[in-house]
This record gives C-alpha cells, sequence and structure tokens, in this order.
C-alpha cells in the first residue's frame, strides 16, 4: 500500500471551531489503497501551506492531498502554495477534475485547485467540504497509483504499459 498525507487547510479547524470532516472523508475514501496515518491542519497561510507539503514531500509520501483553500476567497491561498512546491504541473487530473465536478454542480467551475509533482510525490488540491472530496476523489482514483508509480520510475520503464 502506498502512503497518504492528507493536509487540511482551514482557519476554523486550525483554530478548534470545527472538526476535519474532510480529511477524515479524504482518509476513508481511499483507505483501501492508501494508508493515511499524518493528518495536518493548518490556517490559510501560504508560508504554513508550504512548510506542510514541504515537510510531507522531503517524508516520501506517495500522495499528498490538500483539503481546503482552492476558492475565490482572499484567504483561498492553497494553489499559490501549491505551485510554489510543485516542479510539474499534472494539467490533465486538473481538467479532468474540473470538468467532470462539472457533471455534480456548476460551482466547480469556481476551482482553482492545483495538481502536480514535487520529488516522488503526487499533490492533488481538493476542495473543502466531504461530499466534493469524495465526488473529486471518484474522478480520479482509477489512476491514482498508475500515476504514483510513473513518478518512480525511470524514463521508458512503463513504456509497454501505457
Amino acid at each position: 500500500m502506498q502512503n497518504l498525507k492528507i493536509i487540511t487547510v482551514s482557519d476554523s479547524c486550525y483554530e478548534k471551531k470545527r472538526e476535519d470532516l474532510s480529511g477524515i472523508a479524504i482518509k476513508e475514501y481511499l483507505e483501501d489503497e492508501f494508508i493515511a496515518d499524518d493528518f495536518d491542519i493548518v490556517p490559510d497561510e501560504i508560508e504554513k501551506i508550504e512548510n506542510s507539503l514541504k515537510k510531507a514531500i522531503k517524508n516520501q509520501y506517495d500522495l499528498i492531498v490538500t483539503t481546503g483553500g482552492t476558492g475565490f476567497s482572499k484567504r483561498d491561498v492553497t494553489p499559490e502554495a501549491t505551485m510554489n512546491v510543485i516542479e510539474k504541473r499534472a494539467y490533465g487530473i486538473e481538467i479532468a477534475l474540473i470538468s467532470k465536478s462539472m457533471e455534480f454542480t456548476d460551482k466547480a467551475m469556481l476551482s482553482r485547485a492545483i495538481c502536480g509533482i514535487c520529488d516522488k510525490s503526487l499533490i492533488i488540491n481538493l476542495p473543502g467540504s466531504p461530499k466534493a472530496c469524495k465526488e473529486n476523489l471518484s474522478i480520479i482514483k482509477p489512476v491514482l497509483k498508475h500515476a504514483i508509480k510513473m513518478i518512480g520510475t525511470k524514463k521508458g520503464e512503463l513504456h509497454d504499459e501505457i
């Protein structure tokens, strides 16, 4: 099984004014394929989000999923923090998340979520609601293990599998 780091970006969860239901939803949705034994809850601050992402990358998590901070609010800065740490964008995942999420809600077009790769970690930004997390994960779950495998291989090793 591959390892999963969940980072909840929420001022209210960080201040313990609200329970982190989205992080729990992500863990439960992916627990058949990923071990999620490490959760971070950080405020909507670029530096704190970046630090959490960098620590997870340094600890070689296969998959790092953030929840929250992807909207239009002034405090929504998860995409900016993610852009500051990734080496490559995963545009296909971003496009799939937005286009398929439009089948659930027209508000999906308001997502600014970023997906990308840093070192051997795949980073996925998800919205802040548990329902939206599950919907988005249902879209990409079929390709996650293969994507992570591709990140950890040398050029040409998976040629026959693609």
